[in-house]
């Protein structure tokens, strides 16, 4: 019977507490494990800590300061790119002033030029028109004198003579042409 006493009394025992001496060595290891965690092992832990903290926010802040600067760079760029537009529309819109001034010169000295063509061709045609005229009078003057000198029968070579004689009779004729152009002007 004693061993089931014994037995008995084994079961009696609260299966939930453990016996005194596993108690007390348990309990002296984990203040060993506690107080070498807590001296050795804890500050480590807590530097690296510190240092992943600090690695963090100081590239939290890296990255606002580069996100700072390239809105910044982004700000000073499209800036450029609106002066760099506003040049441009200042330019082409000085081009075409020049265009137009250009122009205009151009067709002032082609102006300019058709006039002074045209003048040039009126003298020409004068000059021409009034040596034609000299020729003319000449040739109808010599046909005249001859042909007066037939009629009358005597040789009219003087030459001041010959001279007031065409004189008169183209005038006589240009008279009559004018005449004429006038009648048919005023139909």
């Amino acid at each position: 019977m004693n061993a089931l006493a014994q037995l008995a009394a084994e079961e009696m025992e609260n299966p939930l507490l453990p016996p005194i001496p596993e108690l007390v060595i348990g309990l002296v290891a984990f203040l060993i494990v506690f107080l070498f965690l807590g001296k050795k092992l804890l500050p480590n832990i807590n530097k690296v800590l510190d240092e992943r903290r600090a690695a963090i926010e100081g590239g939290m802040e890296k990255a606002e300061a580069a996100q700072a600067e390239a809105q910044q760079v982004l700000e000073d760029y499209r800036a450029q790119l609106a002066d760099a537009r506003h040049e441009s529309a200042r330019l082409r819109q000085e081009a075409q002033e020049q265009g137009v001034a250009l122009i205009a010169e151009m067709r002032l000295e082609g102006q300019r030029q058709r006039e002074e063509i045209i003048a040039a061709g009126h003298a020409q045609i004068e000059a021409d028109r009034k040596a034609a005229s000299a020729s003319l009078r000449q040739d109808v003057g010599q046909l005249a004198i001859d042909l007066a000198g037939r009629i009358v029968g005597e040789s009219l070579q003087d030459s001041a003579r010959q001279s007031r004689t065409i004189d008169r009779f183209l005038d006589a004729v240009e008279e009559k042409s004018v005449d004429v152009t006038k009648a048919e002007a005023k139909r």
